[in-house]
């Protein structure tokens, strides 16, 4: 017996969109039918990977999108609807991280870090939100009642790690906002779970792992390595599925047991 996960005739929206784990996602929910519905401020590398996911043969669109600016959010979740049709599942991704101890925080780092990963992912998965409520109260329409919210926290939000600290309380935060939206929104059939990922090999820190440090890390690892983007497509799609539907409030790690 084998079980697919198909998503046609779902559209996805993927925040952080144009490298990373971010990229990955978009291809991974292309290549399972879903019309995906690429967001972030570089577009140019958007309008690439749209390419890329158009000649695999699937169905991609680009959108700018600022999520520090609420004006932004708003109006890219708008020309998405009106573009490609009703969000569907959101991928909540966008993040960014510096690197430093506490007492070496400034302002300006904090409010990049907390404004991006906290204030940014609550207002995207708000405004998605309000619109996945209309219609699940038949205010607004749509083929398909209920939605998916998958947030991407990270395994820095369930242990501190040393050098990022407010990295790491702003996916702290995270989790607990993925708990909280499940709460008050499963009533209306959206579905808001979060993935915790471990360290992955990105083109963002790729060349990290073959430093001194990076080489240290890894051996501390609890299988003395790294994962890749890859690794975290079924359990992105799991969560997506239409089958995941007693799936709301979890958790997940995915961070090859670091945690345990």
């Amino acid at each position: 017996m084998t079980y697919s996960i198909d998503l046609s005739g779902r559209v996805a929206l993927v925040t952080g969109a144009s490298s990373g784990l971010g990229a990955q996602f978009a291809r991974v929910l292309s290549r399972s039918g879903a019309a995906v519905v690429l967001a972030a401020r570089r577009t140019e590398k958007l309008r690439d990977l749209r390419t890329e996911i158009e000649a695999d043969g699937g169905d991609a669109h680009v959108v700018k999108l600022d999520v520090t600016d609420p004006d932004s959010i708003c109006s890219a979740v708008a020309h998405a609807e009106t573009e490609v049709g009703t969000i569907d599942i959101l991928i909540n991704n966008s993040g960014v991280s510096t690197t430093q101890k506490l007492v070496d925080v400034a302002p300006a780092d904090y409010d990049l870090i907390m404004n991006t990963n906290t204030r940014g992912a609550f207002f995207v998965a708000q405004e998605v939100g309000k619109r996945m409520i209309a219609r699940s109260k038949g205010a607004a329409p749509g083929t398909f009642v209920g939605g998916r919210i998958v947030n991407i926290a990270s395994m820095a939000g369930l242990r501190v790690l040393g050098q990022i600290g407010v990295y790491c309380m702003s996916k702290s935060a995270v989790i607990h906002m993925t708990r909280a939206m499940a709460l008050e929104w499963g009533r209306f059939g959206i579905n808001v779970n979060a993935i915790c990922p471990g360290y992955i090999d990105t083109e963002i820190n790729h060349h990290h792992w073959k430093t001194e440090q990076g080489q240290k890390l890894v051996k501390m690892l609890p299988r003395k390595r790294v994962g890749q983007p890859q690794d975290l497509d079924s359990t992105l799609l799991m969560l997506c599925a239409p089958q995941s539907h007693f799936i709301n409030g979890a958790i997940i790690s995915a961070d090859d047991g670091f945690n345990v």
